[in-house]
């Protein structure tokens, strides 16, 4: 099946070429390009006005095996120049020459990203910007791992090592490749793990792109294979796969589930990351002039699919309405428009997507809440283009299902409080516990809350922290387990090992 000409003319082909030249058809398997075994290709749809980009390769459980086959010969430690003869430092400059070629082709990766997600340039160009520094600090990381010495009885010296697990398994999304990618791949390489990415048939074209880079920085052959393909065959014969020896993944909470039942058949360690509900506390003592612009913009960037979103919004009740007004005049001057113009918002993944976000604006209306505010939809907007009007919905009562669902898209719901025990009873009222952020000048309140909050990361008067690729993420609950970034990831992407010496 032969690649089709694309239809527009700002999209790509089935090779690229420009400053990035990798086969947008193949998979990357053992350091070599090549067609999918079954030689079935997937389309690859732009967002921004639902033309064809290019095809992708359909992966399916032969290339798998081809992928972890090819990851099990990069780890042979007795091959000169394999991934597996690498100390820790060789592994570390690999990973820093990768990260200055991520920098020298931001821009580039920012525009795949955006003709393939339907991410604004700034926000692709950010997400190429946090690539790079996951892999600068991985890259500086890798020979830092240390173990420990343990006090242990006369006549023996014991200590523990830390190893990689061998073949590590990543399932990226859509809505974030390039960040999942430095933060999962980034610490399995650092480790010394060799890794078989799965990307998401939706967007697959920054991965794609990584792995060339990743080539041109002198990774080993077979360190990093690329499959795209299908969940229910790629993704499945993956995670369930008996030479994976860890799998990260990173997606919907019915995923999650599959795939740590399929770990566990062959007692397969799993982190995941599930999303969540992530509550923003707002208290009338807070500073809102520096909160207001974290309240909006977290929760419609990238058309709020992002897992962290803050995707509710709890007020003290007497600032309850000046907030809900600020952020409503937020909403209103809201650019939306398609990615490549650079806008506030852009076109969500795909018209699926786009339908499951309008079933939550429908329950919105046949509810009778009130919309505080929407932002316009321009009338030149292509009409076959995935867009979703970013919204603001007031008043919401804490049980509704705009409150407690995950929406996966541009809409925010501000529910009122009176007291601080019911501001966090609300907060952990979710079966999610990802993020939260607590907004208060009162220093002990803030300490106490965030103790109280059932979650896995709380920022107290700013959100995000600019990425913090050095602070661990993840989740409870429903959000999953397990932590990446910062050393913690490093932890989980390695094995411990014990020794007991006995010397007298």
């Amino acid at each position: 099946m032969s690649a089709p000409t694309p239809s527009n003319p700002d999209s790509i082909g089935p090779s690229p070429g420009g400053l990035i030249p990798f086969d947008s058809t193949a998979v990357f398997i053992g350091g070599a390009w090549r067609p999918a075994l079954g030689g079935q290709h997937l389309e690859l749809i732009n967002p921004s006005d639902g033309s064809l980009l290019t095809h992708i390769a359909r992966g399916q459980a032969a290339d798998i095996d081809a992928a972890v086959a090819a990851a099990q010969a990069a780890l042979d430690d007795t091959q000169e120049g394999s991934w597996g003869r690498l100390s820790a430092a060789e592994r570390g400059r690999i990973l820093l020459r990768m990260s200055e070629r991520v920098l020298v082709q931001a821009d580039e990766l920012a525009r795949l990203e955006a003709l393939d997600v339907g991410k604004p340039l700034k926000q692709g160009r950010a997400d190429a910007v946090a690539l790079a520094r996951y892999l600068e600090f991985y890259g500086g990381a890798a020979d830092k791992v240390h173990g420990h010495s343990i006090p242990f009885a006369n006549g023996y010296t014991a200590f523990t090592l830390r190893e990689p697990h061998g073949v590590t398994a990543h399932i990226v999304p859509w809505n974030y490749p390039m960040q999942i990618i430095g933060r999962s791949v980034g610490a399995a390489l650092a480790m010394g793990n060799a890794c078989v990415l799965k990307p998401a048939e939706e967007a697959c074209l920054t991965a794609l792109a990584f792995a060339h880079i990743a080539q041109q920085a002198g990774l080993p052959a077979g360190a990093l294979n690329v499959v795209p393909g299908l969940g229910e065959e790629a993704g499945a014969a993956l995670s369930a796969h008996p030479g994976v020896r860890h799998i990260s993944f990173t997606g919907s909470v019915q995923v999650g589930a599959l795939i740590q039942a399929a770990a566990a058949r062959n007692a397969v360690p799993v982190t995941l990351e599930l999303g969540g509900k992530s509550p923003q506390l707002v208290f009338a003592d807070a500073d809102l002039d520096a909160a207001l612009p974290f309240l909006v913009n977290a929760g419609i960037q990238n058309a709020g699919q992002t897992c962290s979103a803050a995707s509710r919004i709890l007020v003290e009740r007497p600032v309850f309405d000046e907030v809900v007004t600020r952020m409503a005049e937020r909403y209103r001057a809201l650019r939306v428009g398609p990615a490549l113009q650079d806008p506030d918002v852009g076109p969500v993944i795909s018209s699926r997507q786009q339908s499951l976000i309008q079933g939550y604006l429908d329950l919105v209306k046949d509810s009778g809440l009130h919309v505080a505010a929407q932002a316009p939809l321009p009338a030149s907007l292509p009409s076959t283009g995935c867009y979703v009007a970013p919204t603001l919905v007031a008043d919401v009562a804490s049980g509704h299902r705009i409150a407690q669902e995950e929406i996966f898209g541009p809409v925010q719901a501000v529910i009122a409080f009176d007291t601080e025990a019911e501001a966090v009873r609300i907060a952990n009222g979710t079966p999610y516990g990802l993020v939260a952020g607590v907004w208060t000048r009162d220093g002990s309140r803030a300490l106490r809350v965030a103790r109280r909050l059932q979650c896995g990361q709380v920022f107290i008067n700013n959100y995000g922290a600019g990425g913090g690729i050095e602070l661990p993420f993840g989740g409870v609950k429903h959000s999953g387990h397990g932590r990446e970034k910062g050393f913690e990831a490093l932890y989980g992407f390695s094995v411990l090992k014990t020794l007991a010496i006995k010397h007298d």
